[in-house]
């Protein structure tokens, strides 16, 4: 061995072991006083930081008894309607002394404020706060629909936030640049660098104009990243190095910030949830480990904060243990191996650089043609058809077996798994929680200062339609008792409401290799109809994740069927209105789990329009015996995530409405 090998910097241990990184988990269910005493017991259990995941009515500023609410009240995350929901949720939990991240984004002006108030009853230094509020609109418009208000309001509201924090709350960070969503709707990694650094660049320039310019190097220092990391472990450890050097580049030179330390890349992360899979869920422990590794192997990429999944995610809620089996797995790599006591093991390998070259060179070529539509904001259409073109690629590799997921599309016979019990392995939210958590909103409206709250909402509306920092406002209307539906009411009313693009153009696409016998069933179906075969698709509730619908939307349109899809966010009323148009087939995507509730009225309200001789299908996350009730409520299909062929999904909707198929039933 030469003295060179022998000194080499990719094998000298560190000096000193480094200083792990914050670890999470992403937890909320219920209500406030669940999911408080699941904090404190994962605190207890180790974990140092905590994450907390909201329903979707609190992500999109509805109050839990909205009609929208309907089913998704603590499904998905906990309710938090007002101060009284947030004091119960970190009962116990000094403040001052957690670093917190709220995944929250439409509404995160008013989570921050009921967490400041909170604080300040608990007699917090607020000044010593510390965490994250993810506060990333763009990622929205793309990929998860947790939106409320159009792009520019939106992103006013993100530079309060960063501008309130810097001043009163400067070890918080106001935002998350999320590109962890990108990838789940289908990003490769050059568009997840371009896009996410897109955006922060949109927040960048919001914010420059509100600091003065000796401030904004710390305020930049501030902008922090939530991101995702796939199981091809080695491009995504490049793809972190690369959003190092690119993040850095950018600050330096577009910017001019001079001091290396607030040019430093700092993000968090949680690793692929797209890549579980329902098929022998088992395996995802080995995928959720790997993935971790391309955020931890390297030293100059390494990430500040981890959440992982739990291995059941795919089948529904995580329990108590399943979290606590994805902690440990954390805490063995960080604890038990040697990791923490080396520098960078990357740093001058040759195979490394060049993956690194090659994606920072794809990214800045990506963000080239975002500028020159004026930015994210004028690029949000353009990134969305973008992300629905790549998913479908992604989907046609695995159809082709191109690529190959074990137990999905190989290798898929195999032992059932024991981790799977009586209970299907997840964890049931009690139905009756809904209906408990609108008593305590009542009872919340009842007991409050009318007079206070009406005032208090008088002041934030003019501090929107004036153009001021809502954070002062917010706050003093979260002490006043104002709920989240009427904080985002004011919001609404000053900016109006926004609806984000689908991706999903009605033009045919040349991407019809393989389709022509469905094609042909298509043309033969819509003969015998006498007109073309038409398909609803429809996304009831508030769940926002969208890249199912879109990508059977994308197959049906190339199949040669009239599509009517209208994106996020619809009630069971609008869909059966659509469908009275001549729908001869409604499908319907739900992964919140509020699918019983929804399809139920959906059903309800086809039979009385006397629709019931139209199909109805349905996608999600959905246990047997859910499909079971499904079923037996009329629904002719129901579909989970391993039934990843959408040509069979094509043809079993053809069958399905062809008069000659039902005629001889």
């Amino acid at each position: 061995m030469t003295d060179v090998q022998k000194d080499s910097p990719q094998s000298a241990p560190a000096s000193k072991a480094d200083r792990p990184w914050l670890i999470r988990t992403y937890a909320g269910h219920s209500t406030a006083k669940a999911s408080n005493a699941l904090y404190r017991s994962n605190l207890a259990r180790g974990q140092t930081g905590l994450s907390v995941a909201f329903d979707l009515p609190t992500q999109t500023g509805y109050d839990s008894d909205h009609i929208l609410s309907r089913g998704e009240v603590g499904k998905v995350g906990v309710p938090v309607c007002h101060l009284g929901d947030m004091r119960t949720l970190f009962e116990e939990i000094p403040l001052e002394q957690m670093n917190t991240s709220m995944t929250i984004n439409a509404t995160a002006p008013w989570l921050l404020s009921l967490y400041i108030a909170v604080a300040e009853e608990q007699g917090a230094d607020v000044s010593k706060l510390q965490g994250t509020v993810q506060n990333d609109l763009i990622k929205e418009y793309l990929s998860r629909g947790t939106y409320i208000c159009p792009p520019k309001p939106s992103l006013k509201m993100i530079g309060d936030v960063a501008e309130y924090c810097y001043t009163n709350v400067p070890k918080w960070n106001p935002m998350n640049v999320c590109s962890y969503h990108l990838q789940e709707a289908g990003a490769t990694p050059e568009q997840e660098l371009a896009f996410a650094l897109a955006t922060a660049i949109a927040v960048l320039d919001e914010l420059k104009p509100r600091v003065a310019p000796e401030d904004f190097p710390a305020l930049c220092g501030r902008i922090s990243f939530f991101v995702n990391a796939g199981i091809r472990f080695v491009t995504e450890m490049c793809k972190m190095r690369a959003f190092v050097d690119l993040w850095d580049e950018i600050l330096e030179t577009r910017y001019g910030v001079e001091d290396p330390k607030f040019r430093r890349f700092r993000y968090g992360v949680q690793v692929n949830s797209l890549g579980l899979t329902e098929q022998q869920p088992e395996n995802n422990v080995y995928r959720i480990l790997i993935e971790m590794l391309a955020v931890t192997l390297s030293k100059k990429a390494r990430a500040r904060a981890v959440q992982l999944p739990a291995w059941n995610e795919a089948l529904g809620l995580p329990r108590p243990w399943d979290q606590q089996w994805s902690m440990r797995m954390q805490q063995i790599l960080a604890y038990e191996t040697d990791l923490l006591e080396f520098e960078d093991l990357f740093d001058g390998n040759p195979a490394v650089d060049a993956k690194v070259e090659a994606l920072k060179d794809g990214a800045r070529a990506e963000l080239g043609n975002i500028d020159s539509m004026g930015g994210a904001i004028g690029a949000i259409d353009y990134m969305k058809s973008r992300l629905v073109d790549s998913n479908a690629e992604r989907l046609n590799r695995i159809e082709r077996n191109e690529t190959t997921v074990v137990g999905v599309n190989k290798w898929t016979e195999g032992e059932p798994s024991p981790l799977v019990g009586e209970d299907g392995g997840i964890m049931v939210v009690d139905p009756a929680v809904e209906q408990e958590q609108i008593a305590r909103l009542n009872a919340w409206r009842a007991e409050r200062d009318e007079a206070a709250v009406s005032a208090a909402l008088a002041e934030l509306r003019a501090a929107a339609a004036e153009g001021r920092n809502v954070m002062a406002a917010s706050i003093k209307a979260a002490k006043a008792g104002v709920t989240t539906g009427e904080w985002a009411q004011q919001m609404r009313s000053v900016h109006g409401e926004y609806r984000g693009p689908t991706g999903v153009s009605r033009a045919v696409s040349n991407k019809t290799e393989g389709l022509d016998d469905i094609r042909d069933a298509v043309d033969a179906v819509s003969d015998r109809l006498g007109r073309r075969l038409r398909f609803l698709v429809g996304k009831p509730g508030l769940d926002g994740h969208s890249n199912g619908a879109e990508q059977i939307a994308f197959r049906a349109r190339d199949c040669g069927m009239e599509i009517d899809y209208e994106g996020i966010r619809l009630t069971p009323e609008q869909i059966v209105e659509a469908a009275r148009t001549g729908a001869h087939v409604v499908g319907l995507s739900i992964l919140s789990g509020s699918h019983i509730p929804l399809v139920e009225d959906l059903m309800e309200r086809m039979q009385a329009e006397g629709l019931s001789d139209v199909p109805v299908i349905v996608g999600g996350i959905i246990p047997d015996e859910d499909a079971k009730r499904l079923k037996a409520m009329g629904v002719a299909k129901v579909y989970t995530p391993k039934d990843f062929n959408l040509n069979t999904i094509m043809m079993d909707i053809v069958t399905l409405v062809d008069p000659q198929a039902v005629a001889a039933q």
